[in-house]
């Protein structure tokens, strides 16, 4: 009897194999018919796809054009940019009346409040204004009806200069992270010897020169127009290194155009998030086009889905992880807060502008030297 029942259950068990080895091939073939389909398509609409981007990227230059002649700037910026008090006060206020009560009295009034981590309660609340230190501390105390002391409050006061000279450091920091990064991209794809040297010499120069000897406001310029002349010879001599370098710029346009049209206003962690932004963009970027260039074996389409599994992975846990963190932390440290929402919008359009920008020109350009 048992010798019986235990043929039974091999005999079962053997069923049971023979039915996972029969899904598998199914699910193979599943798999490759989808991604059959999902290649001719792409074939097919590569480059109408592109007009996806284009329209994004028009409809910011539009904005973007337009509230510059509105501001006479590129965005909202805090007071740590511009110049400006913050007065921070250890005491639960409601800081919806409190705006309200002082927005005319107090120049270009931000108020936020913090809490605590783990029970979510206000602790404190931060007050930033262009007024200096010392009215707005006057016109607080008469609203509060009580004085501001160490104890119960902490006052911080940047000059408009100080703030506007380190801006303008950030921002050629900005444009100089966007040169090297350009120069070794085009290191790794790049043809031509001498033009790796001459754009290597050209970033090093301007790097040396805008932070050493240049005041900052003629290395912004010298930088900005060595930047210009460098993706000119990317333009002739690598299209794959002006592929990356054209997502990357567009990341951070679209990030800053959604950033006005949403009115936060950036700080200097806002212009660190997007120093951050740019290796972020770089990454998938990069393997992308390594991937469809570097490698031989199987078709053209089977490259791009291997690095589309592979990028869209890492862009989505890093998503994950930064939405997490601003869920969390979010009403915990203002600097932190900034940071993260950079980085969600950022990496947002990177799945665009990586996945269909710089994906539809890569294919584009192999597909052309084919013919």
């Amino acid at each position: 009897m048992d010798e019986k029942i235990e043929s039974k259950e091999k005999k079962e068990e053997k069923k049971e194999e023979s039915k996972e080895n029969s899904r598998e091939p199914l699910k193979i073939k599943h798999k490759v018919k989808f991604k059959t389909k999902l290649g001719k398509f792409h074939d097919k609409n590569y480059k109408l796809l592109l007009l996806i981007p284009i329209a994004i990227f028009i409809f910011s230059f539009i904005f973007m054009g337009v509230f510059y002649s509105n501001t006479g700037e590129f965005l909202h910026k805090d007071i740590s940019l511009t110049g400006g008090t913050s007065i921070t006060i250890f005491e639960k206020i409601d800081i919806n009346t409190i705006k309200d009560d002082l927005s005319n009295d107090l120049g270009s009034l931000n108020v936020r409040e913090i809490s605590d981590l783990i029970t979510r309660e206000q602790i404190a609340v931060v007050i930033e204004t262009t007024t200096n230190s010392t009215e707005a501390k006057g016109i607080l105390e008469e609203y509060l009806g009580y004085p501001l002391t160490e104890e119960n409050s902490g006052i911080e006061f940047t000059g408009t200069a100080l703030s506007e000279n380190f801006f303008n450091q950030l921002l050629l920091a900005l444009i100089l992270a966007f040169s090297f990064m350009g120069w070794v991209v085009f290191l790794l794809f790049g043809k031509g010897l001498k033009f790796k040297i001459i754009t290597g010499i050209l970033v090093f120069t301007s790097a040396i020169l805008s932070f050493q000897v240049l005041e900052i406001s003629l290395g912004l310029i010298f930088s900005f127009g060595i930047l210009l002349v460098t993706t000119v010879i990317y333009l002739f001599h690598s299209i794959p290194s002006l592929a990356v370098i054209i997502s990357a710029f567009a990341n951070i346009f679209m990030t800053l155009t959604l950033l006005n049209l949403l009115n936060i206003s950036m700080s200097t962690s806002g212009v660190v998030a997007l120093l951050m932004l740019i290796g972020y963009s770089v990454d998938t970027d990069i393997l992308m086009v390594n991937r469809i260039l570097k490698r031989k074996e199987g078709s053209l389409n089977s490259r791009i889905f291997s690095a589309f599994s592979t990028g869209i992975t890492m862009t989505l846990t890093s998503l994950v992880a930064l939405i997490t963190a601003l869920i969390i932390l979010g009403s915990f440290s203002p600097v932190l807060t900034t940071i993260f929402t950079v980085l969600i919008i950022g990496l947002s359009f990177d799945l665009i502008n990586t996945w269909i920008t710089n994906a539809s020109i890569m294919k584009w350009y192999v597909k052309s030297k084919e013919e």
